[in-house]
């Protein structure tokens, strides 16, 4: 219905780690997909703690590296790093509301109050890779404040090579309905972001002058969203994505740190289904991987 490379997999901090992204690429081959955003300090000071700064993305596909950070060298330097890890693309996220991002660390969407500093950044990451560079951002900081097209247009001066548009100010958070702005005279291709669930969105949305849609909260629970909107059918059993992902997750962070990090995904899984309530306060007990699958097992009807 659409090509491969207009769907995309939104960067959810917390969400589209390593495991997340091996499931959705069983069910979209060529899709591209954003990872979870990296601090540019992190990544640069190889902080130990943070499993994603030593990501390998060489075996990943279409996968972009997101980056945040308000330090242009540092920003420059993290894109690097990541290019070398096998990022086809660096996204600077210059439209993450949450306080210690946007606020705090004076990055995030915190960057639509400051146009030169992102025109820096933005002229500094381009400058320092060869692979193409992208921003996600927002209409603004906040109702009053809707001077996203003002960020577009200094991304294109500064090489940016596409755009990724929520349709909501920095202030309104994830409430309220997202309300995208035609884009048919942008001066780079923009991806729309933001509700953002079917086929019949990413349609509305190619018509108002986007190029592409991305998705974001849809794939929670359903990582299959993205090739059902190109038409492809979901798993036959979603109790067997559970367990494969679960399986994913324990060889990346190890049991004891996978399994409380995996209860809410399995009650996205679950959500809509009978007894989920009763599921979901199962799982929040469960601290064994084996008693965990068993608990899965039970729930999808897997022999």
């Amino acid at each position: 219905m659409f090509s491969d490379n207009q769907i995309f997999a939104a960067p959810l901090a917390g969400i589209t780690d390593r495991p997340f992204r091996r499931i959705v690429r069983e069910f979209s081959k060529n899709s591209p997909m954003v990872t979870e955003m990296i601090s540019c300090h992190s990544i640069v000071g190889a902080h130990k703690n943070c499993l994603r700064n030593f990501d390998n993305y060489s075996d990943e596909g279409n996968v972009g590296a997101q980056i945040f950070g308000a330090d242009v060298h540092l920003m420059a330097e993290a894109a690097k790093i990541l290019e070398n890890q096998g990022a086809k693309w660096i996204d600077i996220n210059m439209g993450c509301p949450v306080p210690k991002v946007a606020t705090r660390a004076g990055a995030g969407a915190f960057l639509m109050r400051d146009h030169k500093l992102a025109g820096r950044i933005m002229a500094a990451v381009v400058g320092a890779v060869k692979i193409p560079v992208s921003i996600k951002t927002r209409l603004g900081w906040d109702f009053e404040n809707q001077d996203w097209r003002d960020l577009i247009d200094i991304a294109a001066d500064s090489g940016v090579k596409f755009a990724t548009l929520h349709g909501r100010t920095r202030a309104q958070l994830y409430v309220g309905p997202a309300v995208l702005p035609n884009v048919a005279d942008a001066p780079i291709p923009i991806i729309a972001n933001g509700d953002i669930k079917t086929a019949d969105d990413v349609s509305r949305a190619l018509g108002m002058g986007y190029c592409g849609a991305m998705i974001g909260r849809g794939m929670l629970g359903r990582p299959w969203v993205l090739a059902e909107i190109n038409g492809f059918a979901g798993p036959k059993n979603v109790g067997d994505v559970v367990l494969q992902h679960l399986q994913y997750a324990i060889e990346y962070y190890g049991e004891s740190t996978a399994v409380p990090m995996f209860r809410k995904h399995a009650a996205w899984y679950s959500a809509g289904m009978p007894n989920s309530s009763e599921f979901r306060i199962k799982v929040n007990q469960i601290t064994d991987s084996k008693v965990l699958e068993v608990a899965i097992k039970d729930f999808w009807s897997i022999i």
